[in-house]
């Protein structure tokens, strides 16, 4: 959510960002807010003369009181009623108004960043840079889960009986595998210098509309019946969360935080056929990290951050790439966010397996969350970037770890995390 006044003193430029993310049926609301807005403060001056009015009124109720003068102290007396119905009815209206100013200001686009690529939509994301050589082998790439069933490793029959469609259970080697890049990623984390976080797997309303647009709340978010909690979509949220209402000292910054958490989504709407398997689910894992910051310091985290997702993919021997989103790719609160996709020998191709965003101070607004210093305070910028999510990343780990005998390679970095294995043999070739 942008600065209110900043939108009123530069109306067209955040009409310029609506436009440049194809959001034009939203133009009206900047109008809407700046009438809405000069109402606002038009009545509270209103309010404020009203009041004044009467503790000048009241003074001299007395003042005739005491002189005897009953009868127009009594016409004062009424003018000061009339003055306090007029206080209520504006009241209420101003109450009124910041509802409709607060929802409206919600739907309106964070502003981009200028160095981010006009695009309508992710078929327009630009790609930045390539990390280790795409290899194709000379023998056939299975599909990940028909790799999963060779080692007895995955039963999404049974998972649809008892969840429908979207579930799965991992089991044997891939349950393992599964677990050990999950802590191999946490402890990447810890000796980057964050703090290891398991955070609530529920969070508030508030905290849902503090953190993520009303869009991505209905496309994502499961409600839980009769009561004022959401599952979480991705740990972010709970974790960022976490600062709500706080003030944090300037001691104390940078907060940087990498989390484990179960994620749950609705993935509503149709995917290809390249998504089926484990690739889009309900249920899934993650490592994640946050970074509350200041201002001045957010893109040079934001650079940190995605490079350090880069670097644990390549450790595990994944070849990945960078992909800027374009303006219409980009949800509304982010300021500049950059995907992350691994390589497919299979389909010869990448796809996503992160996403690192710097959201500037649009979460701090609404989760009012600020920075106290020996100046004042200020509201500080918030990023955030997926570490891992398995099963997702184990699509890329199987497919490009695997062998011509069927067999998985175990990368040096994960042989501790899998018992001192190195490689994983198939329980049931044929």
């Amino acid at each position: 959510m942008i600065d209110i006044k900043f939108l009123r003193e530069n109306p067209e430029v955040v009409k310029e960002n609506i436009k440049k993310k194809f959001q034009d049926d939203k133009m009206v609301l900047v109008d809407e807010v700046i009438a809405l807005d000069k109402e606002n403060r038009e009545i509270k001056q209103e309010v404020e003369g009203l009041r004044a009015q009467r503790n000048k009124l009241s003074k001299e109720i007395g003042g005739l009181m005491k002189q005897g003068l009953k009868e127009e102290a009594e016409q004062i007396k009424a003018q000061v009623t009339a003055n306090s119905s007029r206080v209520d009815e504006l009241t209420e209206r101003e109450r009124v108004v910041e509802e409709e100013i607060q929802t409206r200001m919600m739907r309106i686009p964070n502003i981009i960043d200028d160095s981010v690529p006009v695009g309508k939509d992710d078929s327009e994301n630009v790609e930045l840079e390539r990390f280790g050589d795409p290899v194709v082998p000379d023998y056939e790439i299975p599909y990940h889960t028909d790799i999963m069933e060779s080692f007895d490793g995955i039963d999404m029959d049974a998972a649809g009986a008892v969840a429908g469609n979207g579930f799965y259970y991992l089991l044997g080697d891939m349950a393992r595998l599964h677990s050990a890049v999950l802590a191999y990623a946490r402890d990447f984390m810890i000796d980057k210098g964050f703090t290891y976080c398991i955070p609530p797997y529920m969070i508030r309303s508030n905290v849902v509309t503090g953190v993520m647009s009303f869009d991505e709340m209905d496309a994502m978010m499961y409600k839980i019946e009769g009561e004022d909690l959401y599952l979480i979509g991705t740990s972010e949220h709970s974790m960022i969360g976490r600062f709500i209402n706080r003030m944090i000292p300037e001691e104390s910054m940078p907060q940087t935080l990498t989390s484990y958490s179960p994620c749950f989504r609705k993935e509503k709407g149709a995917h290809g056929i390249e998504e089926r398997g484990v690739y889009r689910i309900h249920q899934f894992e993650k490592q994640e990290m946050i970074v509350i910051c200041e201002p001045e310091e957010s893109m040079d985290w934001y650079e940190k951050m995605w490079k350090y997702t880069v670097e644990l993919f390549r450790s595990l021997d994944v070849p990945v790439r960078t992909l800027e989103c374009c303006s219409g790719d980009l949800a509304d609160l982010k300021v500049k966010s950059v995907d992350v996709e691994a390589w497919s020998p299979r389909q010869q191709k990448y796809f996503e397996v992160g996403s690192c965003s710097n959201l500037g101070d649009a979460q701090a607004r609404r989760l009012k969350i600020r920075v106290k210093g020996k100046d004042g305070t200020h509201l500080p910028h918030t990023l955030n970037n997926t570490v891992v999510a398995p099963p997702r990343m184990l699509i890329a780990f199987l497919e490009n770890n695997l062998n011509a005998d069927g067999s998985i390679s175990i990368p040096e970095a994960l042989v501790p995390y899998m018992g001192g294995k190195t490689v994983l043999t198939p329980g049931n070739k044929d």
